[in-house]
């Protein structure tokens, strides 16, 4: 097989993506908030249920907005996990808000419910949620915490569009929730993501916000007889170019899911047997099954057996990758914030987790050809090859 056929992510088109984006080219409307836009924010609110979706630009700035409507300000706290990506933390320290640390659970690799109460002071103000994979936090567990202490509840969903807990959809169980659309995730737009809000008592403030900060929504209702600024904000919309290319996306939202659940149940079945062995440990989810097949990992027995197995792979084509390096230990993390406990948990996983290629067109030979080669490396490391 030639080399680099099997990317680690591939961009993909399933529909009218290109058509969408010409008619909203000739709407005479491509700055944002037109038609695809509220075609998007329409079909979001009706699929996951949430009360309010607004889109943003990316998932960065649905988080940055969710850190201002929970009144996030300096010295207060917000408990996070540290493996997640660094938007997850940026958006709460840009409001001068201090991220707590909080070791990750080794099952699901989610924010370890059991320890988040010891983490809360006088200053916390808000927990986040970051649903690993597509696979759910203890959502339960974290709301009566929530509850109990009168803190915010914010769902770092980036990973998991149209995957559920229970019958309730990642991201419209907290306050807030924040989705992704780059084009890593399964639904995509290039960049792109939305702010899910749960709470009704935040709608009015957060269409302000999503408005920079002007009451523009209100004065398009003839709500008032004109717009101005009334609070701070931004520019979180994005354009109705990617608006129009991510309602094509969202219309296929669910086969697209189904696929990547038949890869995943692929790669789990044809990789079971070496998990067996021992030679790694594949995910854990409930009956094997994944929410929505965002990622398909594995837990190395070494940094080093993870390098040699990435190293193989890329000699034949195949790109795998490591991911999250925890917050805690980055330059950045040093100097922003704390940890509470130990995060152990974090440190064993971030060493070890490799991600097998996983993306929205790929085929079911691909995922059997990827697990045939990692196959052949523990074949070779046995007879010492």
């Amino acid at each position: 097989m030639d080399k680099h056929v099997i990317p680690f992510n591939k961009p993909f088109v399933v529909g009218k993506e290109l058509f969408y984006i010409a008619q909203a080219v000739m709407n005479g409307v491509i700055a944002g908030d037109g038609q695809f836009t509220a075609l998007c924010q329409d079909w979001l609110e009706h699929n996951l249920g949430c009360n309010k979706a607004l889109l943003t630009h990316s998932c960065t700035a649905a988080l940055e907005m969710a850190a201002i409507l929970a009144d996030v300000g300096p010295g207060d706290e917000v408990i996070m996990p540290s493996f997640t990506f660094v938007s997850t933390a940026n958006a709460f320290v840009l409001r001068g808000a201090v991220p707590v640390f909080v070791d990750i659970r080794d099952d699901t690799l989610n924010l370890d419910e059991r320890l988040v109460e010891a983490a809360i002071t006088e200053k916390t103000k808000a927990v986040v949620a970051v649903h690993y994979a597509g696979q759910p936090c203890d959502m339960d567990a974290l709301l009566k915490i929530c509850d109990k202490h009168g803190l915010f509840l914010i769902e770092d969903a980036a990973q998991a569009i149209l995957a559920r807990d229970k019958k309730r959809a990642l991201g419209t169980i907290g306050h807030l929730g924040c989705l992704s659309f780059h084009e890593t995730k399964n639904v995509i737009s290039g960049e792109g993501g939305a702010l899910l809000i749960n709470d009704p008592r935040l709608i009015e403030r957060a269409e302000i916000i999503w408005q920079k900060g002007t009451n523009r929504k209100a004065f398009a209702r003839g709500e008032v007889s004109k717009y101005t600024w009334v609070d701070v904000g931004s520019s979180f919309l994005p354009s109705e170019l990617t608006a129009a290319f991510l309602y094509a996306q969202l219309e296929h939202g669910e086969r697209i899911n189904k696929h990547r659940r038949t890869l995943y149940e692929k790669y789990f079945s044809l990789l079971r047997p070496l998990a067996n062995d021992g030679f790694f440990e594949l995910p854990r989810t409930e009956d094997d099954k994944p929410a929505n097949a965002h990622i398909f990992y594995l837990l190395m027995r070494s940094t080093e057996e993870r390098a040699a197995l990435i190293s193989f792979l890329r000699e034949r084509g195949i790109y795998a990758v490591f991911h999250y390096v925890p917050l805690h230990d980055s330059p950045a993390g040093l100097r922003y914030s704390r940890t509470s406990g130990e995060l152990s948990v974090t440190e064993d996983v971030s060493q070890r987790l490799l991600r097998l290629p996983l993306y929205s067109d790929m085929r079911s030979r691909q995922v059997a050809h990827v697990s045939a080669c990692v196959a052949r490396f523990f074949q070779a490391d046995r007879s010492g090859v």
